[in-house]
């Protein structure tokens, strides 16, 4: 396709005013959108509008032209920004086409009607808060617009909206004592779920529905461990996750290089090679952790997230991540990194390496022990894991 539409940045406007870009930018009427947090520093602006290039900046003050900006292909719609494993921004290409098919096939998934209103607490300048209000257009149904705070979220129950969590807020919800009952379906995605977080929303009456995916995929292509209609998945020989369907975006903005590196042929169809390793278990996709947070200690590889979940089985754990520090000795160490349920009675390493090595190689026991009153978040809801493998 030609490169003939322009490409408009869209920073700090309000949720109404984005959703009226938005249409416009899905139908052809108006430019493709490149969303830019409100919030993010000025030198990370900066940054962001040199690498995507755009043709022109949208602000609440009114448009500005950009002199050096490059037109996107006559069939995107959407740029999402996102740094990926190397901090390094990437600008993920979506069409319209491939917008609808994941806002139909997700609705159609959870039964989503016409009129059902939509909670949205997650950025808009994300992909996942996006999908809100895709859904919500969709439907003709209201959004309603909160920032994330657990009372706020538990008051708008009572409209008994859909809404998009990650799993730090879903439990910080549950910490909070919130009715989840009234919600028609708390998609929850962003990272993995512990099967203890899982067990006590829909013990607090959640209608829980795990999603899997990403900016490349629109979002969430997998629903509780099943692909969506009209989405295959597969692994390679490495065990990375692979994914095909109308959902795919088109390629990386100005990178056809990273574009050739994911976007690949395979058995006749075209596949993104995820960074994710998987498995299959019982007929349904387990993620296992990113392949790039992979820590190599001592010649040994382990997969951080699976090490992370297990801490979040242990009663003395509430929140816990896991990442590599460089170390003399192994080369990276195994670092735990821990909110405790009770900040009195905070875990021990000696419990968490018997924890962890009762379940998984030895080797995968972690050997640093770090306690947190709170896990450091990105804009998105997820841990920073590359802030706290630096601490």
């Amino acid at each position: 396709m030609p490169n003939r539409r322009p490409l408009e940045a869209v920073v700090g406007l309000a949720a109404e005013h984005l959703a009226e870009l938005l249409d416009a930018a899905l139908d052809g009427r108006g430019p493709a959108l490149l969303p830019i947090p409100a919030d993010v520093p000025e030198p990370r602006r900066r940054v962001l509008l040199e690498t995507m290039r755009p043709t022109s900046v949208r602000t609440p003050e009114g448009v500005a032209a950009l002199a050096d900006g490059v037109p996107v292909a006559d069939g995107t719609a959407l740029v999402i920004a996102t740094s990926g494993s190397t901090g390094r921004p990437k600008g993920v290409e979506l069409g319209s086409a491939a917008l609808l098919a994941s806002v139909r096939a997700a609705t159609a998934r959870i039964g989503a009607r016409p009129g059902e209103p939509w909670l949205c607490v997650l950025p808009t300048a994300h992909i996942s808060g996006l999908q809100v209000l895709l859904r919500a257009r969709l439907l003709d149904a209201p959004v309603l617009h909160r920032s994330f705070d657990a009372a706020a979220v538990a008051a708008a129950a009572g409209h008994r909206p859909h809404v998009s969590l990650v799993p730090t807020q879903l439990r910080r919800l549950l910490d909070a004592g919130a009715d989840l009952s009234p919600f028609r379906t708390v998609l929850l995605g962003g990272a993995a779920a512990d099967a203890g977080l899982l067990t006590a929303a829909r013990t607090a009456g959640a209608r829980v529905v795990t999603t899997y995916g990403m900016s490349e995929t629109c979002g969430g292509c997998v629903y509780d461990g099943v692909p969506l209609d009209g989405v295959a998945v597969d692994l390679d020989e490495e065990g990375r996750v692979l994914l095909s369907g109308p959902v795919l975006f088109h390629g990386y903005r100005l990178r056809p290089d990273l574009t050739d590196r994911h976007l690949v042929e395979r058995d006749g169809r075209r596949w993104f090679r995820t960074s994710d390793l998987g498995v299959w278990e019982e007929g349904r996709l387990r993620v296992r952790g990113r392949a790039d947070d992979v820590i190599n200690t001592g010649g040994h590889k382990v997969v951080a997230a699976e090490v992370a979940a297990l801490l979040t089985r242990l009663d003395a754990v509430a929140e816990a991540a896991v990442v590599g520090r460089p170390d003399p000795e192994w080369g990276q160490r195994v670092t735990a990194v821990v909110v405790p349920a009770d900040p009195a009675a905070p875990p021990t390493l000696e419990q968490i390496r018997d924890w962890v090595g009762a379940h998984l190689p030895r080797y995968a026991a972690p050997r640093e022990l770090d306690l947190r009153a709170e896990l450091p978040l990105l804009p998105s809801g997820k841990p920073d894991l590359r802030r706290l493998s630096r601490a």
